[in-house]
């Protein structure tokens, strides 16, 4: 598997992916091009013989001098279980940690268990929200109406 950095062109092979992946649900607006433009050195894409199986968005907090940020994170679904998301993880906490930064945050939605349980697994933190969620605290209406987000932080070493 080779992961390197994203490209701009990279958007127009990954887009299409985005809500097959995520079995149906409209997720590719969530991941516009500016990402892969203006991000382009805090961000990852996997790929076994030429093949995208994964990616990261992800970027330095430009408000909070000390904080990295994930915007989104995909694995092809043929390929879960094979550390591919691990993998895309760690070069990020790595480039975090050149950049003398040391807290990542990210943000899901709670009916996404499986991200909530894989952010636990990857040592996040679930953030003190104002409501719960099947057990889980959230922020209620973090991004509107009716769009609850469940909010992780993990301090690097």
């Amino acid at each position: 598997m080779d992961i390197r950095l994203v490209k701009g062109s990279d958007y127009n092979a990954i887009s299409p992916l985005i809500n097959e992946w995520w079995g149906g649900r409209q997720m590719s607006d969530m991941l516009p091009k500016l990402f892969f433009v203006h991000f382009n050195e805090t961000s990852y894409t996997a790929e076994i013989n030429g093949e995208i199986v994964g990616f990261l968005i992800g970027f330095l907090s430009q408000s909070h001098s000390d904080e990295a940020y994930i915007h989104f994170v995909g694995v092809h679904p043929g390929y879960r279980k094979n550390n591919i998301g691990k993998k895309l993880y760690n070069e990020f906490f790595n480039v975090v940690k050149e950049n003398g930064r040391n807290i990542v945050r990210c943000v899901t939605s709670p009916v996404n268990k499986v991200s909530i349980a894989y952010h636990i697994k990857m040592g996040f933190e679930i953030e003190e929200g104002n409501k719960e969620v099947d057990g889980v605290s959230v922020f209620a209406n973090y991004d509107g109406p009716n769009q609850d987000r469940v909010l992780f932080a993990k301090k690097l070493d």
